[in-house]
């Protein structure tokens, strides 16, 4: 198989490298930044001739392999998966599809015009735990799902990083927050559940990350700031102690003391948190209505020392509880009474330490070593995008949403 990557950052050269690693020929690379062009150039084994500026110039060259990785920009997406099918690319497209849902059903309807395979990066559903707790569901030993009560813990520190100083820190640039980073949770709801959703209303807001909460006597930058060595969110404290592993990477390519310490001066991450250019929630509930009568509830929270994903699942017959750090999973049958005792079981579910818990490298086997046989088309993902940005509808007008409506809305328009 020989493939092509538009995106050289940290999850398109993921991606890449474990495709190049496991025999996939990746013969052309797009890539706006030349230091991380020309990484992966030498990583990838990429001649010079196949490594370009810009996504177009690449597909200007005809098709040049069998798939595309499309990890642009979120906001490129869109149009970088559009020209990848119209030259004949079967697409493993990261997420967001796009922030809009217009170009969304677009891109779903023309992906079927075109009999294209549109895998896109939803993990989560690769994730071990999760795939067990679909097991238990689908076995029907707990009756049918009846209400789920779903948190994903961003941490704060994250929070800081990726979603007020870093790439999703801007709705108008990328995309809500309830998209960017949640439209993972809104597709574990829709396959948790077997069913559509509804209905759905949303509350959140910006709260902390804002200018009225900065320190007295803070500065723009960390480096410049008289009070930084009180403030748990100067950069170096943040940046420093991780070098060569994410986030610290994001800071710069090279990862040195002295060279994450020189591009905190200059670069985005070396903002104050509290005088940066951000307008996503740092805290979101969301309520959701399905059509087989079952409801569940969404929180998203930036406030939080935890960086995982929460489950309670509760059934007809019983109920499941889980998270994504300890990947334990509790279930309880119901008893016939109060006085009755418990009847509880505990798994332990076997997952990696590399990415999302080994999720990442099980969607690759699926996309490059098992011809498709992937759980995440871009039909199933269409409709867990377009709950997120009706989601963000409600919370910005107040009005509760029917998918149903939203959906023709945007078909409308496509």
């Amino acid at each position: 198989m020989k493939c092509v990557l538009i995106g050289a950052g940290s999850r398109g050269m993921l991606y890449a490298r474990w495709a190049h690693e496991h025999g996939v020929e990746i013969v052309a690379a797009a890539e706006p930044r030349a230091d991380r062009l020309a990484q992966a150039g030498r990583e990838l084994c990429i001649p010079a001739e196949r490594l370009f500026p810009d996504a177009e110039a690449l597909f200007a060259c005809g098709k040049l392999g069998d798939t595309a990785i499309i990890a642009s920009l979120d906001r490129a997406h869109f149009g970088h998966a559009m020209l990848a099918m119209e030259r004949g690319y079967d697409l493993l497209l990261e997420k967001p599809i796009s922030p809009s849902g217009w170009e969304c059903v677009t891109l779903e309807r023309r992906a079927l015009e075109l009999g294209r395979k549109v895998t896109v990066c939803h993990v989560m559903r690769y994730h071990a735990l999760v795939a067990a707790i679909r097991e238990i569901l689908d076995s029907g030993e707990l009756g049918r799902v009846v209400n789920i009560k779903h948190t994903e813990n961003v941490g704060n520190w994250h929070m800081a990083h990726s979603f007020v100083r870093g790439n999703w820190h801007s709705s108008g640039e990328t995309a809500p927050i309830i998209l960017a980073k949640s439209c993972h949770d809104m597709d574990l709801l829709l396959w948790f559940t077997q069913a559509h959703c509804t209905r759905i209303a949303a509350f959140g807001s910006l709260d902390y990350f804002c200018a009225a909460n900065a320190p007295a006597g803070s500065a723009e930058r960390c480096c410049d700031c008289a009070v930084a060595g009180q403030c748990r969110f100067e950069a170096a404290k943040v940046y420093l102690p991780g070098l060569g592993a994410w986030p610290t990477d994001m800071v710069c390519l090279e990862q040195t003391e002295a060279a994450v310490t020189e591009a905190l001066r200059t670069s985005p991450y070396g903002r104050c948190v509290f005088r940066c250019d951000n307008d996503v929630c740092d805290h979101m509930s969301v309520a959701m209505e399905f059509d087989t009568g079952a409801t569940a509830t969404f929180t998203l929270n930036g406030h939080s020392d935890r960086m995982y994903r929460q489950f309670h699942i509760m059934c007809t017959e019983g109920e499941l509880e889980a998270d994504d750090r300890t990947n334990r999973l509790t279930i309880r049958r119901f008893p016939a009474n109060g006085t009755d005792p418990e009847l509880v079981e505990v798994r332990q579910i076997e997952t990696s330490g590399i990415g999302h818990g080994g999720s990442d490298l099980v969607m690759m086997e699926d996309f490059f070593l098992r011809d498709g046989a992937d759980r995440s088309s871009v039909t199933l993902s269409v409709e867990s995008h377009l709950m997120a940005l009706a989601a963000e509808e409600s919370r910005v007008t107040g009005q509760v949403v029917s998918l149903d409506e939203f959906r023709k809305k945007m078909l409308q328009n496509a």
